[in-house]
């Protein structure tokens, strides 16, 4: 489904226990949780920008960066 960068992004998203989905910078930012990749799609679905960044969390809440949508 994605094509990872590096071992650590692949290990980071087997192992993941929820998506977050970040948009904007600095005092505009939203930060979302999502339990699924398809809410993840709902959520920036209207924006249509490819500027919302979908990040893979494990339970140590190690992160790592997967997508744009």
């Amino acid at each position: 489904m994605f094509n990872f960068q590096t071992d650590y992004e692949k290990t980071i998203y087997e192992n993941r226990t929820h998506f977050v989905a970040v948009r904007g910078k600095g005092a505009n930012r939203i930060r979302k949780e999502f339990k699924t990749f398809f809410e993840v799609v709902d959520f920036a679905r209207p924006f249509n920008d490819n500027r919302t960044m979908v990040y893979a969390v494990n339970e140590l809440g190690s992160s790592a960066h997967i997508t744009n949508l």
